[in-house]
This record gives C-alpha cells, structure tokens and sequence, in this order.
C-alpha cells in the first residue's frame, strides 16, 4: 500500500508520544492499601485528603505499568522481592501456546501451567497477587520486545537489576559467539551492546 491514507486517517502525522502511566483502583481501606503497596517497596507520590469525603494516594512502581500488568525481566528475582516483603504471590507460570483471553484467567488460576515459559520466551512467563481489597495484579516477564515496541535509539533500561539481568544474559549469548569463532573476542563490549540493543527493540541479534 503505497498511500498515507488509510480509512480517512492521514498516517504521515507524527503519533503523539503518549505512555500509559495511571491506574485507579478503588479501596475499601485506604490505610490499609497505602502499607500494603508501600510495603512492594513503590515510591509514594501523593497522599491528598480534602477532609470530608475524598482521598487520593498516588503511588509509582519501578519499572513499566501496563495496566495492571508489571512488567519484569526477571520474574524469579521480582517474585523472590515480593516474598521477602512479606507479600503473598503465586509460583510462576505460564500458559499452553499464546493465551490471547481475558486476564481472569491467569488472575485467578484457571488456565495456567506450573513454572516458567520452557523455552523463556518474551512475555511468556507470569505470577500474580492481590492486595488487600482483591484487586489483581501480574507480573510478566519481558527480556525481548516484538519488533516495532522500542526505538533502537531509545533503548532504557528502567534499574539497575534490568540492566543486570540484560548482561547476564549477553554474557551467555557471547559465550557461544566465541565457542563458534574459537577464539576470545577482545571487541566484546561492542558485541554485549549491540546485543542488550537489539533484545530490548526486537531486531535480529548478532550471531
């Protein structure tokens, strides 16, 4: 299609830049809900109480929010944080090929399949909770985004443990690019870089 035009829609306007950042949950308990998300270690941002019938608290978790959807790229490591905080989560699962349902199910148990995704692949591998009013909350493990999510050339990580996990994981990816030149690479800051680049962006890794 060589048009711009697409069903009346001019796409050679640049997309406004737009991230999705706020969710509002409601509570029964508004203490209770403040110790339990300040207890997943999230910052607080806002506590606003006009006196008489209306309370806000605003509180950001590290990372991205899709959602209700936190997004990890080590699900074990983010599972391990919560129950060292003393926050009840489930075991990691995944689900039989690519689940494309509502979230209900994997909220509350019903299509789920013990331990993670066996092949680690990107946004496969999940674990839930609950806060004290029941409202549901997933971790997904994202190491690799499709093609098209992230710009090369605005490539973040969003923690120190992100960036960690990222070269862990090009460290074993130029392993095996030097078992298959036979020889140590001295260029291998380059090759680790480009690597954690093109993961995170979803272009084609170096061999």
């Amino acid at each position: 299609m060589s048009t711009n035009a697409v069903r009346g829609i001019d796409t050679s306007v640049a997309p406004v830049d737009m991230k999705f950042e706020i969710v509002v949950i409601p509570v029964s308990d508004v203490d209770r809900a403040k110790e339990f998300y300040a207890k997943l270690g999230w910052r607080l941002d806002a506590d606003f109480d006009n006196g008489k019938d209306f309370r806000i608290i605003q509180f950001t978790p590290p990372g991205s929010a899709q959602g209700l959807y936190l997004i990890v790229a080590d699900i074990q490591a983010a599972r391990q944080a919560l129950l060292d905080r003393g926050v009840p989560i489930s075991e990691v699962f995944h689900s039989e090929g690519v689940y494309t349902g509502t979230d209900e199910a994997y909220l509350f148990g019903h299509v789920r399949v013990s331990g993670p995704d066996p092949q680690h692949g990107s946004y496969r591998s999940f674990a839930s909770f609950r806060d004290p009013d029941g409202n549901g909350w997933l971790f997904q493990e994202i190491t690799a985004r499709l093609p098209g999510r992230v710009e090369r050339a605005a490539t973040t990580f969003a923690s120190a443990n992100d960036l960690a996990s990222a070269m862990r994981r090009a460290s074993v990816a130029h392993g095996e690019h030097e078992k298959r030149i036979g020889v140590a690479d001295p260029n291998w800051p380059d090759w680790y870089a480009a690597y954690m680049v093109a993961e995170q962006s979803g272009s084609e890794l170096p061999k």
